[in-house]
Parts: structure tokens; C-alpha cells; sequence
């Protein structure tokens, strides 16, 4: 059996632990994953979806806040396992734990490199537009993300993708082109690629201040924010004075003379806004700061000012 140390913290790496212990070629010796967190409105604190599988499965886990200084690090380079695999799992690793991999230290990462590493990767690949993404599997390295590339495969991205149904469809297809380039990988059978360093694009962490849609934007990118940023933490824009964030939009064919924020019209169960460069959009669902999520006809009710012509979008909250 081939022995392997798992790192991997959100549902996304979760597929890939299962099939790791569903098949009797690979020994799971331990997990690696963050800190327990607290969520929902009772902050309760909560495992990590990769923990819970360990759990279940009986697998030893670590949790290290800061795995450089922490007391597990020394005990996960003496286990010396056959492979080390990540799969977003959070925190850089130490280059003296990646030497300690007898065959290979790699990692599964939501895009084809070279093109979006860092923390995430989806969300880049959908906020601009992408016709696709992917998966890649690469050599980890102490540079984040830069590692010589094994296997990578692409999968188109819908209109009506968004953060969540990609990052699914993704697990599944990084869970399915790890299986099948681990034996090649065991085998000497891979020549990996090294990256093009002159193609790399960062896709960092995403910030407070990214949650705001620039209104100026053609409607496409608009909506593909609002995509990119769907279910968490979402998208929002300042519509009539008020911080909002929108949970659907809709791109449409039409086009305008208003300035980018201006209603271009209001019908009984629509909100038609102008997009940039002559383009037009329609709110679907919203959530205005402190009130539930909503339709647009529920919110048109109480917002009876916002009539063709008139700026509804701002810069900042009044």
C-alpha cells in the first residue's frame, strides 16, 4: 500500500479524501486541516468538512493554528509517508514537511495553471468572464502554486455557474484526475510541465472591498460577480442609499442611453438598471443591509422612488 499524509480543510477537498480511503491501493496514515471554527448565528464551534470524514473513517487528524511552529509538524515529517496531497487545505507547508514525502508532495488546485494561483482560483475564474476552468495537479513547492504541473483537465463554465456549483463540479473532476494520474505518478510514467511564469495570473484571497461591484461595469461582468461571489460572501452594491447585496441578476439583450445606475425601467415584477458600455441588466433577488433576502417584486413595493431615469445606484451608502 501506498502510504499518504491528507491536507485539505473545505467540501471541496472532501471527494478527494473519500476516494483516497475507498481505495485499498492507498493508506491514509493522517489528516491535516485548520482549526475548528465557529459558525452560524450561535458561533458554534465546528469542525472542518474534512475532519468529520477523517473521524468517521478513524484517521488521526492534526489541527495546528500555525503548522511552522507547531509541536505536529515534527511528528507528520517523521511519519515519512510515500505521498503528501493537498487539496485546499489553507496554510503554506513548511518546506522541511515537503522534503519528507519518500515519492511525491503534490497538491489538487481549482484551475489550469498557470493561470490563477492562490486562494481562489473559482471565483477569479468566473468574476472575469472565463468560457472555462479546471483542475491541476502539481508538485508542491515552497513559491504558492508553482509547482511543475502532472495532469491538469478543463471544464466549461455556465452561465448559470456560480462559486458553488463550480466548486462541486470541480472536487469531483480534481477527485477523478487524481486517481488517475496517481498510479502513473507511482509508476515514473509522468513528465511533469513546468509552468510558464510569463502566463502566471494571482487570484488572492477575496477582500471586503471586492465584495462591491464597480455599476460602471458591462452587465456580462456585472452578473458574473454577482455569480463569482455566490453563496458567500456575496456581492453588493449601493442601490438607493442602502448597501445591498444581490444573490441574482440577469444579463440582457437590450441596450441603453443612461449613464451605468440608472433605471432604465421598472415593470411589476422587474428592475431593468443600466450597465456600462450601452448594456442592460435585471435584479432578480436581493438582500438590502439588515432585511431578509428577497425577490425583486417584494422589494419594488417598498422602494415605490425608483423610477425610469432615475440614478439608483451610487458610489456610497448615504
Amino acid at each position: 500500500m501506498t502510504s499518504v499524509v491528507f491536507m485539505g480543510t473545505p467540501q471541496f477537498a472532501v471527494p478527494i479524501l473519500e476516494a483516497l480511503l475507498a481505495d485499498p491501493a492507498y493508506d491514509v496514515q493522517a489528516v491535516l486541516t485548520q482549526p475548528d471554527r465557529r459558525v452560524g448565528r450561535k458561533h458554534q464551534l465546528t469542525a472542518s468538512p474534512v475532519k468529520q470524514v477523517a473521524q468517521a473513517a478513524g484517521i488521526k487528524v492534526f489541527q495546528p493554528a500555525k503548522l511552522s511552529q507547531s509541536a505536529e509538524l515534527d511528528e507528520l515529517v517523521a511519519m515519512a509517508p510515500d505521498l503528501m496531497i493537498t487539496a485546499a487545505y489553507g496554510q503554506f507547508l513548511p518546506t522541511r514537511l515537503l522534503a519528507a514525502a519518500r515519492v511525491a508532495a503534490i497538491n489538487v488546485h481549482g484551475s489550469l495553471l498557470p493561470k490563477y494561483r492562490g486562494g481562489a482560483p473559482i471565483q477569479y475564474a468566473i468574476m472575469n468572464g472565463d468560457a472555462e476552468t479546471g483542475v491541476s495537479i502539481m508538485y508542491m513547492v515552497k513559491q504558492m502554486d508553482a509547482g511543475a504541473v502532472l495532469a491538469k483537465r478543463a471544464l466549461p463554465i455556465e452561465a448559470t455557474d456560480d462559486a458553488g456549483t463550480m466548486f462541486e463540479k470541480l472536487s469531483y473532476l480534481g477527485r477523478d484526475l487524481l486517481m488517475a494520474t496517481l498510479p502513473k505518478l507511482l509508476a515514473g510514467e509522468i513528465e511533469a510541465q513546468p509552468q510558464d511564469e510569463s502566463q502566471v495570473v494571482f487570484s488572492p484571497n477575496i477582500t471586503t472591498a471586492q465584495e462591491r461591484i464597480d455599476y460602471r461595469l458591462p452587465a456580462r461582468l456585472i452578473d458574473a460577480k454577482v455569480r463569482a461571489l455566490r453563496p458567500r460572501p456575496l456581492a453588493n452594491m449601493v442601490i438607493d442609499g442602502v448597501v445591498t447585496k444581490l444573490l441574482a441578476t440577469t444579463p440582457l439583450a437590450e441596450t441603453t442611453t443612461q449613464a451605468p445606475g440608472t433605471v432604465v425601467r421598472v415593470e411589476k415584477h422587474a428592475l431593468i438598471l443600466a450597465g456600462g458600455q450601452g448594456t442592460t441588466y435585471r435584479i432578480d433577488r436581493l438582500k438590502p443591509a439588515g432585511k431578509p433576502a428577497m425577490d425583486i417584486t417584494a422589494y419594488l413595493n417598498g422602494h415605490q422612488n425608483l423610477k425610469a431615469g432615475v440614478q439608483a445606484i451610487t458610489d456610497d451608502n448615504d
